[in-house]
């Protein structure tokens, strides 16, 4: 019987260990995806509490205490950190099976070297531990920690990154870049919201939206500012793909329905939102970037929650759209006119697995290696199961060998050890296969697999500079 989290943790076989300790794990950590604040890696701020850096924010953790029945001020509202954090405690040994009750003790023991088991019991040893840790733990501390080498946070078009500009100044060892996320520039849906937003984005561009043509003026312009602060990537959340059949007089009318305060039909938001997404990635292709969609989350379920905490409060689940046939005439549409950017799709639904896989096969080439990515299992597929499920299927249709790995689509300075339970399970399935005689014995070759998966493929991809 293995030991709980020892160093062959999720690794079942010799060759899955070798894969991990000699290859996987020595690689740098290039994280293309996550919701982390600029301001704060800046400024290499220093958490004073566990809570405000394991607990603010993570909405997976939200979850669960919720499912606990632990009432809302305890999880999100006003109660101290340590009531907070002990709520967590007694909440974690509930959580077995679920993939958090495995982050929590990875986190726990990365970087604060802490083996005990929480519970209510250890709660405040680990706590107070923790906080102690934490004053000489500022972020850019625990990112080197990690092996982090570059990271992309997640930024508005109206944005003024002017902390990403600050750290392209200094002398910090880790890369951080912009990635340009204008899903606020397709969200008509509510026009009063949508107004408030195109003054925002108007001021920002220096540039007076009042037509369609000076909507796309002024992201442009953006771009054209991310782009010059090293931006190299983009990324969308989308619940489905939009690929409307549209004119510019068709949107230039709904624009103008918009500015007016008018709600738009159902056909027309979409054909909004396929017109100004075709206009945007036209561009990526352009400057080279690199276009991420991650698709079929159903949002802001939960109202009355939505309405208390906003968005990204854990109210939300996976959605069940169709998807392929847009997802084909939207990448059809900028590949006939040689306009399609590489490009990375995430599935937050397993059933859709197959339909992603195939897709990206059908839109290679350009002299670009594994130009179109099956991005890793993201959000709800983010654990064992869902990234078994993701390289499986990706392994069956496509190549695994050109997949640019893993991120942590996190809001958690703290979420990094989510690229080591990526990697034990990339080894664990090559090193079963090998095991199981249906791939050979090469352990060098196999090995430069897994460091391409895990670092080389993705520094190549994205070419950051």
């Amino acid at each position: 019987m293995k030991n709980f989290l020892d160093q062959d943790f999720l690794l079942q076989t010799k060759t899955a260990q070798q894969l991990y300790h000699e290859y996987a794990a020595p690689m740098p950590i290039i994280d293309y995806h996550n919701h982390l604040p600029p301001a704060e890696i800046a400024a290499n701020k220093k958490f004073s509490t566990m809570t405000e850096i394991w607990l603010k924010g993570d909405h997976y953790k939200w979850r669960a205490m919720r499912a606990m029945g632990i009432d809302e001020n305890l999880i999100t509202g006003d109660a101290d950190d340590y009531t907070k954090f002990k709520v967590w405690a007694e909440t974690v040994p509930y959580t077995m099976r679920n993939p958090l009750y495995h982050w929590t003790h990875l986190e726990l023991r990365k970087p604060f070297g802490i083996t005990e088991l929480l519970n209510k019991d250890s709660a405040e040893r680990i706590y107070k531990e923790g906080n102690n840790q934490l004053q000489n733990l500022p972020v850019q501390t625990i990112l080197g920690q990690f092996n982090v080498e570059v990271l992309c946070t997640t930024d508005d078009p109206a944005d003024n990154l002017e902390y990403h500009l600050a750290m392209r100044q200094s002398d910090m060892k880790i890369k951080v870049f912009p990635a340009f996320r204008p899903d606020k520039s397709i969200a008509v849906e509510d026009p009063v919201a949508y107004n408030a937003y195109l003054e925002r984005l108007s001021a920002a561009s220096n540039t007076a939206i009042n037509s369609y043509q000076a909507l796309l003026d002024a992201l442009k312009k953006r771009q054209d500012f991310f782009h010059e602060a090293g931006c190299r990537v983009s990324d969308h959340g989308l619940e489905t793909m939009y690929a409307e059949d549209f004119t510019m007089a068709e949107l230039e009318s709904s624009f103008q329905k918009i500015r007016k305060g008018e709600p738009l039909s159902e056909h027309a938001v979409r054909q909004y939102k396929s017109g100004t997404l075709h206009f945007i990635c036209q561009w990526y292709a352009e400057r080279g970037w690199v276009q991420q969609f991650h698709i079929g989350a159903l949002r802001n379920n939960n109202s009355r929650l939505l309405k208390r905490l906003g968005a990204d409060a854990g109210i939300d689940s996976n959605g069940d759209w169709t998807v392929a046939q847009a997802m084909a005439k939207f990448f059809n549409r900028l590949d006939k006119e040689n306009q399609l950017a590489k490009t990375i799709i995430y599935n937050n639904n397993p059933s859709y697995n197959a339909v992603y896989a195939t897709m990206v096969g059908n839109f290679q080439g350009d002299g670009i290696r594994g130009k179109i990515q099956f991005g890793s299992g993201w959000w709800f597929l983010d654990q064992k199961d869902g990234m078994e499920q993701q390289m499986n299927t990706l392994s069956n249709m496509g190549m695994l060998s050109l997949f640019v790995g893993m991120i942590t689509d996190s809001r958690s300075f703290l979420s990094f050890p989510r690229h080591e339970y990526f990697r034990r399970i990339l080894c664990n399935l090559i090193g079963n296969d090998v095991e199981n005689g249906e791939l050979p014995h090469d352990v060098k070759w196999l090995g430069k697999m897994v460091q391409d998966i895990c670092y080389h493929n993705a520094q190549k991809y994205f070419n950051f500079q």
